[in-house]
């Protein structure tokens, strides 16, 4: 049977369909051209920009860290161009492991350098490139360079480095720089100075990198660099050239410096020299020191667990946050006190039968019989203990408290290091703050023990020099410092950031001057406890011994130095102001466990007093040694 189609049916569907397809033709059209406006129109000036973004790059240039140099232009501080090989990690195609056995075959990475990568890649971020290898000789660049090509994520780069050319010396002073960690970038980035950080790797770490990282790094530069789609570089269209960082100019004395930590030998402690008039610090000495150029690459795990496991301590700033009883390098200023407040006149006499009495405790002279009637001046000279016992108690905790507080004791001096450590000037308030229940009771054997330098006291050698140089300059008081001028790098113009006078202790002069008299007895007589340490010095000096105790000792017992291990025997101190009728230099100084301060100390100071006074150095023989002293008259310890 023939089947018939039916046409209007058809023709039906066919217009449908057209129709249909039409509409969405259409539909097409009306999103493609709202497409069109939304990006020609809308988001024209959006995309223009990130366009020339993408043609235009701004590329930062890091500045030249300023350079730090002493008080006579000698380079404390400098920097220097060398190549590094770098490995960014997140660009790496290969294992890292692969990548570097590969890259081992063309320059020489050693184990050291594989754990400074290790330790720098854990405290980056994956997108940074890590040094592998520094100071690339120019046979290795050439060889690498030759076979780039095989490692995508590693460069050979052109960096600058920091460098310390005289080691291990000021290197507390001096502190310095090392890469960016990533706690650093974080605060960095939320900082007003991210900017100004693009491109840059290092940062001061320690000393005065640290305190003056703003004015040794400088200000970033900027280059304007037209790029192709793939990221090459094709010209730079404008510069913003980078301005160097700083020089600091120190006020320190770097012969001076040298001339006392090669007077300490293997010995520890610290020194520290100020001129008193203005402040001016001249040597800071803290024994033993560490090399700072270890650090500039990163520290490799074996030396930094060397210093930092070493009984030694080298990484302890001891001038800065040290802490040390004074010992009788206290008793100056106790004499001075007395006679202020009324509470000794200088003919005074106290009677020493070798020991002081207090509530049934006995507290020991250091000579066993006593040294007989001391006034005042004899006190200071030959040391006596026993005077001071009875002085600290007729004067009473809170009385040598507030005299010893305008001196500096147990107060940050406010030099320019950060880290400064307090100290503990002890009073019966500071007592209850610092111990729990019974144990802050302030009882009347901590004031006998405080009035001799020992017991609770504790200060640092640079507290202890910044109160004698006020003893020195009569009363007014200087902040001491240790960067004495900012030298612009590129105009050299300078600014001088000698403080100004901070105040001025209300002393009666006659007092300074009795105290000052007495002081240079300790040097200049016989029976004095530096006496033949100063022997024909060519220059007056006052100075005071001192010798602290580092163990308590049982009631009964007797100090015997033999004995004990050489990490409890006593401190010996020494403090000094010369010239004497107008002083140049003050230093106050602290030798650990190294026994009486006419035996271990004074003789360090005589160096550092002859070089800078006299300009006379150490003989070769004697640069290190330490003559014996008699003892018959040295200071004994202060308890």
């Amino acid at each position: 049977m023939t089947e018939f189609k039916d046409t209007e049916v058809e023709m039906r569907e066919f217009r449908l369909r057209v129709t249909t397809l039409g509409g969405l033709v259409f539909l097409c059209f009306v999103l493609l051209l709202a497409r069109f406006v939304w990006l020609q129109i809308v988001k024209h000036n959006d995309f223009a920009v990130k366009a020339e973004e993408n043609r235009i790059s701004l590329l930062p240039i890091v500045p030249n860290r300023g350079l730090i140099l002493d008080r006579n232009g000698v380079v404390l501080a400098r920097n220097y161009s060398a190549y590094t090989l770098e490995i960014t990690p997140s660009k790496l195609e290969a294992p890292l492991d692969d990548t570097i056995a590969e890259l081992s075959k063309l320059v020489e990475v050693e184990v050291k350098d594989r754990r400074r990568f290790k330790k720098l890649m854990d405290d980056s971020k994956g997108f940074e490139s890590v040094p592998l290898r520094t100071h690339l000789t120019d046979e290795e660049v050439a060889r690498f360079s030759a076979q780039h090509f095989r490692f995508p994520g590693v460069e050979v780069q052109a960096r600058l480095f920091r460098q310390y050319p005289l080691g291990e010396s000021a290197s507390h002073v001096i502190g310095y720089i090392g890469r960016v960690s990533r706690a650093e970038a974080d605060a960095l980035d939320d900082s007003d100075d991210a900017a100004n950080y693009r491109g840059t790797d290092h940062i001061g770490k320690e000393g005065l990198e640290k305190s003056y990282e703003k004015l040794l790094h400088g200000q970033a530069g900027f280059e304007e660099v037209e790029k192709t789609s793939g990221g090459r570089a094709v010209r730079t269209l404008s510069r913003t050239p980078a301005k160097a960082g700083s020089n600091l100019i120190l006020s320190i004395d770097i012969e001076l410096q040298k001339i006392v930590e090669e007077a300490f030998g293997d010995r520890r402690g610290a020194l520290v020299a100020i001129e008193p008039e203005t402040g001016d610090v001249l040597a800071f000495v803290s024994r033993p020191g560490y090399d700072p150029n270890l650090f500039v690459d990163g520290i490799d795990t074996q030396s930094w667990d060397e210093l930092n496991t070493s009984a030694d301590k080298p990484m302890v700033n001891r001038p800065l946050s040290g802490t040390y009883a004074p010992g009788s390098t206290f008793k100056p200023f106790m004499a001075l006190a007395a006679l202020e407040l009324g509470k000794r006149t200088p003919s005074q006499v106290t009677y020493d039968p070798g020991y002081f009495m207090l509530g049934g405790h006995r507290f020991n002279d250091d000579v066993a019989g006593g040294h007989g009637s001391v006034d005042m001046r004899k006190s200071i000279i030959v040391s006596c203990n026993t005077y001071y016992y009875s002085l600290g108690h007729d004067m009473g905790i809170n009385a040598i408290h507030d005299f010893m507080q305008p001196f500096g004791f147990g107060q940050q001096t406010g030099i320019d290091l950060d880290n400064e450590k307090t100290g503990a000037l002890p009073s019966p308030e500071w007592k209850a703050r610092r111990f729990k229940g019974a144990a802050g009771r302030w009882v009347g054997g901590d004031t006998i023990s405080v009035s001799n330098g020992s017991g609770l006291n504790a200060y640092t050698p640079l507290q202890i020099a910044h109160a004698v140089a006020n003893l020195a300059n009569n009363g007014v008081v200087m902040k001491p410092h240790l960067v004495k001028i900012v030298e612009d790098s590129t105009t050299h113009a300078r600014k001088l950031t000698v403080a100004q006078q901070s105040y001025r202790i209300p002393l009666k002069q006659e007092n300074i001057d009795f105290i000052k008299n007495a002081m240079v007895g300790v040097t200049s007589e016989p029976g004095g406890t530096a006496y033949r340490v100063f022997a024909n010095a060519g220059y007056t000096v006052g100075g005071k011994t001192g010798t602290a105790q580092v163990i308590t000792i049982k009631k009964g017992e007797k100090y015997n130095a033999a004995r004990l291990a050489e990490r409890l025997r006593d401190n010996a101190l020494f403090t000094a102001f010369a010239p004497v009728d107008k002083p140049r230099i003050v230093l106050a100084m602290v030798v650990e466990n190294a026994g009486h301060g006419g035996e271990a100390a004074a003789p360090i100071a005589r160096k550092a007093l002859d070089y800078y006074l006299l300009g006379k150095r150490p003989a070769e023989k004697d640069k290190n040694k330490v003559e014996k002293q008699d003892t018959e008259n040295g200071d004994a310890p202060a308890t």
